[in-house]
């Protein structure tokens, strides 16, 4: 039997969404504990792309992920946990020791961060299956065959040369296909440095869509002369409007195959509370949403969330304030929900927090 989405109601989806990346197992002490201090760890599954898939099949959307994980117990225990949240998994591979020798799983250590502490995390991901497959046996005329929409990230190239492979390959061939292409950066300074970070993911701009995020990309004020810096090397962390149109007028006059851009904006007021709002640019105009301040249970996964709560908003045809509005009260929720995924089936409740609309619902 073919799966399928019941939140959908066997309806007809105008979307079907794909993701490719790395699945990992997530170690949490509990109670803000730190890993020195830890006895014990809470066990869950995330990584950036798998957030997505989740947080969209939650919303109702037709969404299928991608990844190669070992066939042992912990890797059918992650596609589990993906199926029982209604997110496809059958092209997932499930490796033998021949195809990846070291045959293991991703994971890492989060140290949960509390009041002026901030979180802290530990990689341990190095040779997993997902890095060592060999992606040249992967038809990927097939894999996309059928899907409206891929999502990529920066994440998946920092693993090792088959995976910046991977993703270039997908680019090109969703490009061929006609699928709409969104790409997050997301630099990790843990997995590779800055420069090769924004090297590669500048040879990705031609292929994508909508860009989630502004760094790690070159936007060189000369290309003629580097030595004159990037357009972006003057705007601060939390940019005014007018700063921020600039960079975006910068990105889509020299990559106008950009339907859409958008970066949301952190005011860390500590490890607890947290204010974000984001910026869009859509339509030749540039937006600013509302400004969302919480505290915060988990911040993992925030940026995922907004990610998948634009796809959403866009996929849904929402006016450009509502989708970016929509997009950040999807990762403010986030912030409320253990765990690296944006676990709301209810989109009624994104949109009374992106309404500012707070009264209990019974």
């Amino acid at each position: 039997m073919e799966h399928c989405n019941p939140i959908t109601k066997g309806a007809a989806a105008d979307h079907r969404f794909i993701t490719i990346g790395e699945i990992m197992l997530r170690l949490t002490p509990p109670s803000y504990e730190k890993i020195r201090m830890a006895s014990t760890f809470e066990a869950s599954y995330g990584g950036s792309e798998a957030n997505i898939a989740l947080a969209l099949a939650n919303l109702g959307v037709d969404s299928t992920f991608f990844s190669v994980v070992p066939n042992n117990s912990l890797g059918k225990s992650a596609v589990r946990m993906l199926r029982s949240n209604d997110v496809h998994c059958t092209p997932m591979i499930l490796s033998t020791r021949e195809e990846t020798p070291t045959h293991r799983l991703g994971s890492y250590y989060l140290e949960t961060g509390y009041g002026i502490r901030p979180s802290k995390v530990i990689y341990d991901r190095k040779n997993s299956a997902f890095a060592e497959y060999d992606y040249s046996n992967v038809d990927l005329n097939q894999l996309l065959e059928g899907f409206t929409w891929l999502h990529l990230s920066g994440i998946t190239p920092a693993l090792s040369k088959n995976c910046r492979k991977l993703t270039m390959d997908c680019l090109k061939t969703a490009k061929e296909k006609g699928i709409t292409v969104s790409f997050d950066g997301n630099f990790r300074s843990l997995l590779w440095s800055w420069e090769e970070a924004r090297d590669f993911c500048t040879e990705c701009l031609p292929y994508v869509d909508v860009l989630l995020g502004i760094e790690p990309y070159h936007i060189w004020r000369d290309e003629n002369n580097h030595g004159m810096g990037d357009v972006k090397d003057h705007i601060p962390l939390q940019p005014s409007y007018e700063q921020q149109d600039e960079v975006f007028q910068e990105f889509v006059s020299r990559y106008p195959n950009l339907k859409c851009i958008a970066r949301h904006v952190r005011y860390a007021h500590s490890g607890s509370e947290n204010s974000l709002k984001a910026y869009l640019w859509y339509e030749n105009h540039t937006f600013e949403s509302k400004l969302f301040t919480f505290n915060i249970l988990d911040r993992v996964g925030g940026g995922d969330a907004f990610a998948s709560g634009l796809i959403y908003a866009m996929m849904h045809g929402y006016k450009p304030m509502d989708m970016v509005n929509f997009a950040v009260a999807s990762s403010a929720i986030k912030h409320t929900i253990r765990g690296d995924a944006n676990i709301t089936d209810d989109v009624g409740s994104i949109r009374n927090l992106m309404n500012m609309n707070y009264d209990i619902k019974r």
